[in-house]
């Protein structure tokens, strides 16, 4: 018995959403996908019991992954991305047999991505909590500090399987997927809370305003200045979404009709970039690990070590032998801020002030790069990774040429002036389904670097996600709209 068949019996012991036996009406995806979101954001603002508070909201990493440390949700949705990254890789580098273009072997990828996705919720709670420190646990009384960390592990790990089983209850009673609505949720709430500081708190519009002055207009607009920025990213992003190629395309059923088969030129929409940002979260989360908690023994109670002091930290990394220094050393927020994973990571920018506008003119401390020439190696990186995840995705998820094509055959759809074969639509396909792949997925990476750089409130990669979502949902509102007007479009497109 190979490992897939091992791992296909251990699911069978899992809970399991049952797909629905007949299609969910539109008022009842809207209820499903409603219920979920509440869920998801009680668990957000819910601190696990055990842990210290924590000052200082969400940053750009906590924003994508859908998290928030020291709650419920501190891997947010983590475990089931990074899950998801492995097995494409996996059977992409044919480590791993299965077919995706089949439903039954496919069908067992959910199942293997189900199990390590807990795996690695537990793995990731033991790092955020035990190894790195990220979630400080508080003293309780009557409970060993070994026990409270126990149950702070716990808790997080058990938010992590409940987001799990709200994606796939979204997934199959809601609209979208459960995590590209968390995604759209956090960054929406980012958003109308930033604003609401832009306004009314201090240094904000109506406080300027209020103390009058000569420059009182001009600094007050000034303050809105995020909020101009995100403005501009999303209309750039919204028209990026509506760039499309179309094939002419006629209906083998349905004489008089010549519709046109839309291929958007974000082919692949926002899931390579949501994959390679997930894949930069995890490279600094299990780097940072190894830098400041590799020795450190929490079965006992003794004190943490000099080393793991955060104050000290950079010059216990600065004095260690080895290749550590080279890969990073980690700031008193525990994030890298030195070395070559640095260059790889996005940028920490201040909100839109002078300050803000400084990275023109630093320095990073690896070896004096300019902070302008990390910023280009980070947008790079992220959009040469987002093609690689761009070009497995299309692979696994049947969205290839010849997948493509195959479905489109069966529906009885051909293209005007080519015979009927699913070889020539194919051929003719792949001469735009490969490229819109690649260059989609490069242009999403590099407008995700280059709209962080503005400062827009929930960061330009939130805002392009966000649109990339809400874009999708929309369009499969519209698709379960048309099937109810018109039945009998079930029967072309053999839905139903």
């Amino acid at each position: 018995m190979g490992l897939i068949d091992i791992l296909h019996s251990i699911a069978g012991y899992l809970p399991e959403i049952k797909a629905p036996e007949k299609a969910v009406g539109t008022r009842d995806m809207l209820i499903w996908t409603g219920l979920a979101l509440v869920l998801y954001f009680m668990m957000l603002e819910t601190t696990a019991f055990g842990v210290m508070p924590l000052s200082g909201g969400t940053d750009f990493l906590q924003t994508i992954t859908a998290s928030k440390v020291g709650s419920l949700l501190t891997t947010g949705i983590g475990p089931i991305v990074l899950a998801s990254i492995f097995l494409q890789l996996f059977v992409g580098a044919g480590f791993l047999d299965l077919d995706m273009k089949d439903k039954t072997q496919r069908a067992k990828f959910l199942e293997v991505q189900k199990i390590l996705a807990i795996i690695l919720a537990i793995v990731e709670a033991l790092i955020y909590v035990v190894f790195s420190g990220m979630v400080p646990v508080a003293t309780v009384p009557g409970l060993s500090h070994g026990l409270v960390v126990g149950l702070v592990v716990l808790q997080i790990t058990l938010g992590s399987v409940f987001v799990l089983y709200l994606d796939e209850l979204v997934t199959k009673y809601g609209i979208g997927s459960g995590i590209s609505l968390f995604i759209a949720a956090g960054v929406a709430l980012t958003i109308f809370s930033g604003l609401f500081g832009l306004i009314f708190s201090s240094g904000g519009f109506i406080p300027t305003i209020a103390d009058g002055g000569a420059g009182a207009l001009p600094d007050g607009l000034l303050a809105l200045l995020p909020f101009g920025f995100t403005v501009l990213v999303f209309l750039v992003v919204v028209y990026a979404e509506s760039v499309k190629v179309e094939i002419p395309i006629a209906f083998e059923r349905v004489r008089g009709m010549a519709p046109k088969l839309p291929l958007k030129f974000f082919y692949t929409s926002n899931i390579p970039v949501i994959f390679a940002l997930a894949l930069i979260t995890n490279m600094q989360l299990f780097s940072g690990t190894l830098l400041i908690g590799q020795y450190w023994n929490v079965t006992t109670n003794a004190p943490m070590p000099a080393y793991l002091n955060l104050t000290n930290a950079n010059d216990y990394n600065m004095s260690r032998d080895g290749i550590l220094p080279l890969i990073g050393h980690v700031s008193s927020q525990r994030y890298l801020d030195d070395g070559i994973l640095y260059l790889l990571s996005p940028m920490r920018l201040s909100t839109v002030t002078t300050e803000h506008w400084s990275f023109l003119t630093t320095d990073t401390p690896y070896l004096h790069v300019p902070e302008w020439l990390h910023a280009i190696i980070y947008i790079v990186f992220l959009s040469s990774v987002s093609v690689l995840f761009g070009l497995f995705w299309v692979e696994t998820s049947n969205m290839d040429a010849k997948s493509v094509a195959k479905q489109l055959s069966e529906s009885g759809i051909q293209i005007p002036g080519f015979r009927r074969d699913p070889r020539m639509l194919e051929t003719i396909l792949n001469k735009h389904i490969f490229p819109l792949t690649v260059m989609g997925s490069a242009c999403v990476g590099i407008l995700s670097g280059v709209a962080d750089l503005t400062g827009a409130l929930g960061t330009g990669t939130g805002i392009l996600l966000t649109v990339g979502i809400l874009h999708r949902m929309y369009e499969q509102l519209e698709q379960m709209r048309t099937f109810e007007m018109y039945p009998s479009f079930n029967k072309i497109f053999g839905e139903g």
